[in-house]
């Protein structure tokens, strides 16, 4: 059975700031730091599992390219314990989980995948496609915070905050 870890693949979170004060924030890229996906032989079902509390602050993006030295390690360590204990609340929910209903291979070399997703303690239907890029699968899905009753992260009286949708990159 082919199994996939942090070892060999990749998986990030992209966040999106809004509102008033949005111009002095930032955008982010988050790393899953443990997590593994296994495909059956057949390649016909797949399960993933994934460590809330591994999620750490990769790096802020600006505009859609990476900005590394806008986030001070202390920043970045704040944002981790919020996400990790307000967002995520890891310790209550610390899975977060995968498990097709049907795989199907495309002509493309890419993947039809229907399951469902476990997050924060509620389970969703989830469609999505993979795509074939230099030889990996690709997988690249929008999760709507609220449908797992997350409520995005907000400061500042809600002048800062994050937008409902996330973007859920993982590379095999």
């Amino acid at each position: 059975m082919p199994s996939y870890d942090e070892g060999c693949a990749e998986c990030w979170v992209f966040t999106f700031k809004h509102g008033l004060l949005s111009p002095v924030a930032h955008d982010l890229r988050l790393r899953v730091g443990r997590f593994d996906v296994e495909l059956d032989d057949a390649k016909t079902h797949v399960a993933a599992r994934f460590d809330a509390g591994s999620v750490s602050v990769d790096v802020a993006m600006r505009d859609g390219v990476e900005n590394p030295g806008a986030l001070s390690a202390a920043d970045k360590h704040k944002i981790e314990q919020q996400i990790r204990g307000q967002v995520l609340r890891a310790a209550t929910y610390p899975s977060i989980a995968f498990r097709s209903r049907n795989l199907s291979a495309r002509a493309d070399g890419g993947y039809d995948v229907e399951g469902d997703l476990t997050l924060h303690g509620i389970s969703r239907p989830l469609r999505c496609q993979t795509r074939l890029v230099a030889g990996r699968q690709e997988l690249e899905v929008t999760l709507h915070q609220p449908d797992f009753g997350i409520e995005p992260f907000s400061a500042l009286l809600g002048t800062l905050k994050l937008r409902s949708d996330v973007k859920v990159k993982l590379l095999i």
